[in-house]
């Protein structure tokens, strides 16, 4: 069965022009990740949202890159189709720039770093105190897996 991503950028907010390029890229993700009739929803936002996200759902008073909210209702659509909400994922277009001037890579690496990362979360991965950094390679199970599912989809395009 199919997956559904609705994506949108917070009000007042300027819309990127790849904003059209994100959608089929999560599709594309969701596939490999086993994603079976599941929606979920993607806020382009800026650092002052996430730092109020940041701090009413996870008690920190600072922004961050990117948050996921699970969810994991199931409903019947009009048309009798089961659906699973996947959940939701906030991402900062404040820290898009500075993560990638991090990582010494291009925004379009660093977006869909943030988008493989937010679904591992949604699909109930964690990855503990350990951070993706600059020059090391990754141990625990989640961000192993996003490096490699990042590697297969390296020829996908969303900016540039």
């Amino acid at each position: 069965m199919a997956n559904s991503v609705l994506v949108s950028v917070q009000e007042g907010l300027e819309e990127p022009e790849w904003l059209s390029k994100v959608e089929p890229f999560v599709l594309l993700a969701m596939k490999k990740l086993n994603y079976d009739g599941e929606e979920l929803s993607i806020m382009f936002t800026d650092d002052s949202m996430m730092q109020e996200l940041n701090n009413s759902y996870r008690n920190i008073n600072s922004s961050t890159d990117v948050l996921s909210f699970e969810n994991g209702e199931e409903y019947t659509d009009e048309d009798g189709i089961k659906w699973v909400c996947a959940g939701d994922i906030a991402i900062s277009l404040d820290m898009l720039p500075k993560n990638a001037d991090y990582f010494e890579c291009t925004q379009g690496e660093e977006l869909k770093r943030l988008l493989v990362h937010g679904l591992l979360h949604l699909n109930g991965m964690d990855h503990g105190e350990e951070h993706i950094e600059k020059g090391s390679n990754p141990v625990c199970e989640m961000l192993v897996l996003q490096e490699k599912l990042l590697d297969e989809l390296k020829d996908e395009k969303i900016i540039g």
